[in-house]
């Protein structure tokens, strides 16, 4: 099983300036070759391919305004081109939208290098182009004998720098089959709710830093437009966005380690977390809970260690079921975290709907459905808008 090991690394001054140089022309072979297949289709309804581009980029790199091209390392750029035929692929099989420019400020900084374009001998990593190797702190060890196949470089908004290592990793196997099984409802109150009974609880990571937040945002907003001083308090407001990220990622990570460990059947619900962060009175909260990035991290887990997770329908009335009777009731307020049933049942609300999670998600597996874990299928693929042919004039002036 390939897995990818990310580590931060402190680069020189050489290094930094080589590798901000690869992550823009990375962006602009990006946006060059979307614009050229978004222009023929638009106009003669003629769909480029991966090697259409690639023959495009080197027939680039021969002009005078994009000489530069040839100061970086191949390799990363026809990973772009390859990363651009990728979203293609999935806006044909609906499952994204149509793919968009990259930006130099919004966009994510990063370049990939395949086997070709990196050295990895004695736990030094160097770059093609390179002299010197990376400085990277390895605060966990590689599998023994591990030769990567993918180097992936990237910083982030708070000017981290990091490399990702994509290797083999043996250690991955499937665990030992159990009988445990869980149902989980995911809440605010509390993070999860589990059928046994158990609540984890929501640590609620960014309105711990909120009042700091909040002061680098109007230090932020105290600076001019386009000064140094500005993209220094930009940086400040990203370091404590990236604190908040980071404890908040830690805590799914361990959850979701421990309920794959200790469940052979993880049962959920598929919940549609962009319809509801257009309720503006809880998006902050929902947006905290990061339930997209729970239900991410449990699939790839069940995957590489053996076990089942099931996604019960949105629709299904989880906390409105009494879990002894099984009558349902009409509503169910936000506000009543505990009901009593006409059979005389008392719920606790998340507990109800855990154990009715559970049992759906079993009846479901019994009955031979189709309970791979799939997310919904919300983003339909649609034809190119105006707004995305006007891309094509537009964006080649802005890459």
């Amino acid at each position: 099983m390939k897995r990818a090991f990310k580590y931060r690394f402190y680069p020189t001054q050489a290094q930094a300036a080589d590798l901000s140089r690869t992550f823009g022309c990375v962006r602009k072979v990006y946006n060059l070759a979307l614009a050229a297949r978004t222009e023929a289709w638009t106009l003669r309804q003629e769909r480029i391919s991966y090697n259409a581009t690639s023959a495009m980029l080197t027939a680039w790199k021969k002009t005078e305004p994009l000489a530069y091209l040839n100061e970086v390392p191949a390799v990363p750029l026809q990973q772009a081109l390859r990363h651009l035929q990728q979203a293609f692929n999935n806006f044909f099989a609906r499952r994204t939208n149509y793919p968009r420019f990259k930006s130099r400020k919004r966009s994510r900084s990063s370049a990939e290098y395949t086997a070709s374009a990196f050295r990895f001998r004695g736990g030094e990593l160097t770059l093609a182009k390179m002299v010197e190797p990376l400085r990277i702190v390895w605060s966990r060890p590689l599998p023994q004998c591990a030769k990567p196949s993918t180097v992936t470089v990237s910083r982030d908004r708070a000017g981290r720098w990091f490399v990702s290592l994509l290797c083999e990793d043996p250690a991955v196997q499937p665990l030992p089959v159990t009988d445990a099984v869980t149902g989980i409802d995911a809440g605010l109150d509390h993070l999860l709710t589990l059928s046994s009974g158990q609540k984890i609880t929501n640590p609620r990571h960014e309105r711990r830093d909120r009042v700091r937040l909040a002061r680098v945002h109007r230090g932020l907003s105290r600076k001019a437009e386009g000064s140094a001083n500005r993209e220094k308090a930009r940086r400040r407001v990203a370091k404590v966005c990236a604190r908040v990220a980071d404890r908040r990622r830690d805590h799914l990570h361990k959850i979701t380690t421990r309920l794959v460990r200790e469940n052979q059947t993880i049962v959920i619900e598929d919940l549609t977390v962009r319809n509801m962060l257009k309720n503006h009175a809880l998006a902050r909260a929902i947006s905290d809970a990061a339930w997209g990035e729970f239900r991410t991290m449990l699939e790839y887990k069940a995957q590489w260690y053996g076990r089942r997770l099931i996604v019960v329908d949105r629709w299904f009335p989880s906390s409105k079921l009494c879990s002894n009777c099984g009558a349902v009731r009409d509503t169910m307020p936000l506000h009543v975290r505990t009901w009593t049933c006409a059979c005389g049942a008392t719920h606790d609300r998340d507990v109800n709907a855990a154990r009715n999670i559970l049992a759906a998600g079993l009846a479901v597996s019994a009955c031979g459905a189709d309970v791979r874990p799939q997310r919904e299928p919300s983003r339909r693929r649609r034809s190119v808008t105006k707004q995305e042919r006007s891309r094509v004039t537009v964006g080649i002036s802005v890459l």
